[in-house]
């Protein structure tokens, strides 16, 4: 039988996560279809009514993918409560009575590199380390140079001239990365795009509103989970930094940690799980850096910003800074989050003009 190989959809990281898996397999990859209401209702369905939103969204995903025809299944592992996501998403798939293999990247919260190297060992027999090595790098270049161009978009796609110039750029470069056969040909791929989003008109005055998204990295990294929040802030002329991202939480995040327990020390003594000390962080470094307001998102039954909200409310009271709390599950609708939106920006546009 045909093997076919997949994993739950996040944001665009499905381009270098596909990539990898079909240069480590040498198999068949599809990804998950793009979120929908459909998936988040498949994935209600068949979970825990207190599981955190996520596990929903990827249990959905599973499902459509299973009837897609995939017969091996990924998840990454560690963290939260997402350590426990695939032993119990296995469960009720074959609950479901499914037929496949299911994978797990993370076994002890963090990646160990022979382990992952013989877990594809098993998938791809031929496979040789310094291959798996070489591929692997290539991914997690292919993500640093996303997310790094990223942070350009989000400063300034809120003020371009043409309509969609950014969007369509971003396209453009991401089916050449994906299509770049070496490192050094994605290093040359990502220097001609980054010169040329410089070269796309914006008219962004200097006293631009500025917000900061923080939160739980699952409603940061996939947009549908946050029904398109940072596009709706873009399409305000408000310029945008979210400070979650993969290469963030691969190889940044656990080097930071006891800088961010320092720089937070009035309001933390020990991490709060998660994100909940980075969260924190932020709105002393939002304060800092002039903007003019800050975004807390997070899904429903995410523990560790739950306990990390009030301690952000009173750090985001003392610098006097004002911050919008959003939390997501299957029944949020779209409207009501435009809303507060919109009430927000009003908030925060007469806020700056008195100032």
């Amino acid at each position: 039988m045909k093997e076919v190989i997949s994993f739950p959809h996040l944001g665009e990281y499905y381009i270098p996560i596909s990539k990898l898996l079909r240069n480590l397999t040498e198999m068949e990859v599809v990804s998950a279809p793009p979120i929908t209401k459909k998936t988040i209702e498949l994935g209600s369905k068949y979970a825990p009514d207190t599981v955190c939103v996520p596990f929903k969204y990827n249990l959905g995903n599973y499902i459509e993918t299973l009837e897609n025809g995939a017969t091996i299944l990924f998840q990454a592992g560690g963290g939260c409560r997402y350590r426990y996501y695939a032993e119990v998403q296995e469960k009720i798939l074959k609950d479901l009575g499914y037929k496949f293999r299911f994978f797990k990247l993370v076994s002890r919260d963090h990646i160990r590199v022979r382990e992952t190297f013989h877990l594809f060992k098993e998938l791809n027999p031929k496979l040789k380390f310094s291959t798996f090595l070489a591929q692997a790098f290539h991914a997690l270049l292919f993500i640093y140079y996303m997310d790094k161009m990223d942070v350009f978009i989000r400063k300034n796609i809120g003020f371009e001239r043409q309509k969609n110039s950014f969007k369509n750029l971003k396209e453009k470069m991401l089916k050449e990365m994906d299509e770049a056969s070496s490192t050094l040909h994605l290093k040359r791929v990502y220097k001609k795009f980054k010169k040329q989003f410089k070269h796309l008109k914006v008219d962004k005055p200097k006293d631009t509103l500025k917000i900061a998204v923080i939160g739980e990295l699952y409603t940061a990294m996939e947009p549908f989970s946050t029904y398109f929040l940072e596009e709706h802030l873009a399409s305000m002329n408000i310029e945008i930094k979210r400070f979650t991202n993969v290469s963030y939480l691969l190889w940044q995040k656990g080097l930071m940690t006891k800088w961010l327990l320092f720089k937070s020390r009035k309001y933390c003594k020990y991490t709060l799980g998660a994100d909940g000390l980075d969260n924190v962080y932020r709105v002393l470094y939002a304060k800092r850096h002039h903007f003019d307001g800050v975004i807390h998102t997070k899904p429903f039954g995410c523990t560790p910003e739950i306990g990390a909200i009030p301690i952000i409310q009173k750090a985001a009271q003392d610098a006097n800074l004002p911050i919008l709390f959003f939390s997501f599950d299957s029944q949020t609708s779209e409207e009501g989050v435009k809303t507060r939106l919109e009430a927000f920006y009003d908030l925060i546009k007469i806020r700056k003009e008195k100032q």
